[in-house]
């Protein structure tokens, strides 16, 4: 899947999956996190793309930077009115999405998975 149309669980999962979460199983939505000796967690406990707690923290240590495009709002013609950019070695690389949120999550997706990403079956849309 396309990294510039990841949303919600989706998105949440490839964010998770940067951030070093190991194995997802699908019957169960769980996450094995970093540290095995937590057990699995839910995904939807980890709502990167709409949780600012969770988001907040990568945004900064990533330096993602986020603003509004020059639109001036979401519209069916212009559904991603916000822009994230990162430095990623020499280039900068952006994402587009209706949210800061979104836009930072697919930008930092984007730095560390590529421009397309293997999503599991059970998250795709």
């Amino acid at each position: 899947m396309k990294t510039s149309e990841l949303i919600g669980p989706a998105l949440d999962w490839a964010v998770a999956k940067c951030e070093g979460y190991t194995e997802y199983c699908g019957e169960t939505e769980k996450m094995l996190p970093p540290r095995k000796e937590y057990g699995w967690v839910s995904l939807f406990d980890y709502n990167y793309s709409t949780d600012w707690n969770l988001a907040g923290p990568i945004i900064e240590r990533e330096c993602i930077a986020t603003y509004a495009s020059g639109a001036c709002s979401v519209s069916p013609k212009n559904p991603d009115y916000w822009v994230a950019e990162i430095l990623d070695t020499s280039e900068i690389l952006t994402q587009y999405g209706p949210t800061p949120l979104i836009a930072a999550m697919r930008c930092y997706v984007a730095s560390r998975l590529g421009d397309e990403v293997e999503i599991p079956s059970e998250l795709q849309p």
